[in-house]
This record gives C-alpha cells, structure tokens and sequence, in this order.
C-alpha cells in the first residue's frame, strides 16, 4: 500500500512496574524502518509527553495512515492513552475528525456511526500483551478462543470506524514479560510492515539489530 504521510502514536505509559521500554523501542523501529521509505513523511506522539489537542487533531487530519502502539493492561488500553484518546477526539469535533454521530431526527434509528470525517485514512494498531498467543487460540484457555482484534480491542477497532477510518491487519506481541524477545519480535514485526507497504527491497537492513 502507498501511504505517504504517517502519524505514529506511542500508548506505552509509563505507570506503576511499567517503564514503557518495549512499546517505546517498537516506535522507534516504526519511526525509522518507515521514515526511510521513499517520499514517506512521519509525525509521532508520545503520550506520556505534553500535547496539545488540536494540534494532534492536525495530526489525525493530515495523515493518511495513523499507527497505533500500545500494551494492553487489565484487558484495556492504558489510562493514560484513553485520555489523550477522549481529549484529542472530542477536540475533533466539527475540525476533521468527526462530524455526529451520524444520525438524522427524521430516523433516529439508522445510521448511527456514520458521521466520521477521517475516510480514506487507514490505521494499524499493535499491542502487547503478558498473556501468550495460546491463551487466544487454545480450547479452554483464557480468552475462549476469541482473538485480540474480536475480543479486547472491538471496541477500539469500532472507535476508529466511528472516524471513518479503515484497518490493516493489525499485529499483537504476546508474552512480552516472561518470555521477552525483542529481536524476534522486531523481525516479525518487520516482516508484517514489509508484507503491508509491499517492499521489494529493506531499508538498511541492520535498523532491526540496531534499535534496543
């Protein structure tokens, strides 16, 4: 896919044990494995940082790809980033990000969800998670075989519908503190971006080693 302007969003909060580190290092690899694609323009936020609302309203408007990076805690998305979620897009209002809700008075029944203003812009979440991809896939486990797009982040995959936005596949890093592999995880995260933007040839090769 051609995405030539891309605004990068890192959730990973810093709170509690958490330092952020892992959800910090995947932006970076976003930053610099897609910044050195031909004509790619990035814009990034961080969430732990100050940020101006209706700039990140700007943001959303003028990309046509966002990207979302975030753990996953208590089966939800941190408190930090619902914040900056619920600030920036009430901000959106009426200035690019939604319009209503959708519906009319004449048949208020129909239509809800209809009013996004963002269509023609697509996102990508990752998250990551302690739990194991087998708590998702295996009879009897956890998540009773309900997948992380269908189960905890539906209501995150409807929110960006409710903007107009369309997915990419998303992609989810499982077992990320017991069993923590960064490099693999960077390689099969790289290989997701290489299948998505349909590159040929790597950017420098070595950024996959490079970034800890």
């Amino acid at each position: 896919m051609d995405f030539k302007k891309i605004f990068i969003i890192n959730g990973g909060q810093v709170f509690g044990h958490s330092g952020g580190r892992f959800n910090q290092t995947i932006t970076n690899f976003s930053i610099n494995f897609l910044g050195q694609l031909p004509g790619v323009s990035i814009r990034s936020t961080n969430i732990n940082e100050v940020y101006d609302a209706n700039k990140e309203v700007e943001n959303f408007v003028w990309a046509d790809l966002v990207i979302y990076h975030t753990p996953i805690w208590w089966f939800q998305v941190p408190n930090g980033f619902k914040k900056y979620i619920d600030e920036v897009f009430t901000a959106g209002h009426q200035k690019g990000i939604y319009h209503s809700d959708g519906r009319s008075s004449d048949n208020p029944n129909i239509n809800y969800g209809t009013g996004g203003l963002l269509h023609g812009r697509h996102y990508l979440v990752t998250s990551s998670w302690n739990a194991p991809a087998t708590a998702f896939t295996l009879p009897g486990e956890f998540f009773n075989e309900k997948s992380v797009d269908e189960g905890v982040l539906f209501g995150f995959h409807r929110m960006n519908a409710f903007v107009g936005m369309q997915p990419l596949p998303s992609f989810h890093f499982h077992d990320v503190e017991k069993n923590a592999d960064i490099a693999r995880d960077l390689k099969a995260y790289e290989k997701h971006l290489i299948q998505l933007f349909s590159i040929k040839n790597k950017p420098h090769e070595h950024l996959s080693h490079s970034i800890g």
